[in-house]
């Protein structure tokens, strides 16, 4: 569905206010330091050291910063960077380079959509699948929830609560059954009532990696069987406020499916978001939606610009 130009230009405003807003924490623990730290001084060693330490608190990450920091110092020299005010323009551009902008997602090309939602229990997977359901209903698309998450007895009910605020519809299956055949039931019901996109739930426990990855393998094989080419984008849900270690739990997931994107949910309630730096040049992953509050529609498209310009709280 075509937007007028307007509706565009209002909707690039509010997503930029909404990453704005949902960057709060980390702008104001962090990198409000940070650009007080980079003013009007001149660049000394404990300039560098300091900048080292706040960016590993604002979770760029160890690798991350120290490879941001290196690049800095070598501009500054090359440049001969001598005021801490240029220097923070550098960081910004710096900063903006780790975040590629994404390509678009590989959907609305074909008359059915699937994608997957992947990540651990407790991540914010379930809240972030009813988010991405609704902000694709404003967008005209008619959506389908899948419940393929048949393992945690509260999964289903959890889903289906959030598909009602959504206003959307959820397919369910039996408690412990198989989440193939869920998947399988949800492609049908798609087809014959007319939706032109299902977002499936899936499983999140790691402490059984082994089931998770041959369950997760197997979900994505009933996926492709029914609809050409699916799961169409494979969307991996990271908790913001865990930081680092969210790192490490996605990077299981990379060995168990082909993860082409990540939802960072709870980006408002921690002072961690400068995770999305690591998330880019560790994982290699776009970051394709932030979380940015409790609501239905606390749910913004990721834009590195919008995202830059939120930490350093400029308009």
């Amino acid at each position: 569905m075509l937007l007028a130009p307007l509706t565009v230009s209002a909707m690039v405003v509010g997503i930029a206010q909404s990453i704005k807003e949902g960057l709060t924490r980390t702008r104001n623990a962090i990198f409000s330091r940070i650009a007080g730290l980079l003013g009007a001084s001149e660049v000394t060693a404990a300039t560098w050291e300091e900048l080292e330490e706040l960016l590993i608190q604002a979770d760029v990450g160890v690798e991350t910063t120290l490879h941001l920091v290196e690049r800095l110092r070598r501009r500054a020299s090359a440049e001969a960077i001598i005021r801490a005010d240029a220097l923070q323009a550098a960081l910004r551009e710096e900063l903006r380079a780790l975040l590629p902008s994404p390509s678009p997602l590989n959907l609305g090309n074909r008359p059915l959509d699937v994608i997957l939602v992947v990540g651990v229990n407790g991540s914010g997977k379930t809240t972030s699948i009813a988010k991405l359901a609704y902000f694709y209903r404003q967008q005209g698309r008619r959506v389908l929830l899948a419940a393929a998450d048949t393992f945690r007895a509260a999964a289903t009910d959890q889903l289906s609560i959030w598909a009602e605020r959504a206003g959307v519809n959820v397919i369910t299956g039996a408690p412990g059954g198989d989440p193939g055949a869920v998947i399988f039931d949800s492609l049908q019901a798609a087809r014959a009532r007319g939706m032109d996109m299902v977002i499936a739930d899936t499983a999140g426990r790691l402490h059984t990696q082994y089931n998770l990855m041959a369950e997760l393998r197997k979900v994505r094989r009933v996926a492709a069987q029914n609809v050409a080419g699916a799961p169409h984008e494979t969307l991996l849900v990271l908790d913001a406020t865990t930081g680092q270690n969210a790192l490490s739990q996605a990077r299981h997931f990379l060995e168990a499916v082909e993860v082409t994107g990540v939802i960072l949910a709870k980006l408002d309630s921690t002072a961690k978001g400068g995770m999305v730096f690591a998330i880019s040049r560790e994982l290699g992953l776009p970051v394709r939606f932030v979380g940015t509050g409790e609501k239905i529609g606390d749910l913004a498209p990721f834009d590195p610009d919008a995202f830059i310009a939120g930490l350093f709280d400029e308009t």
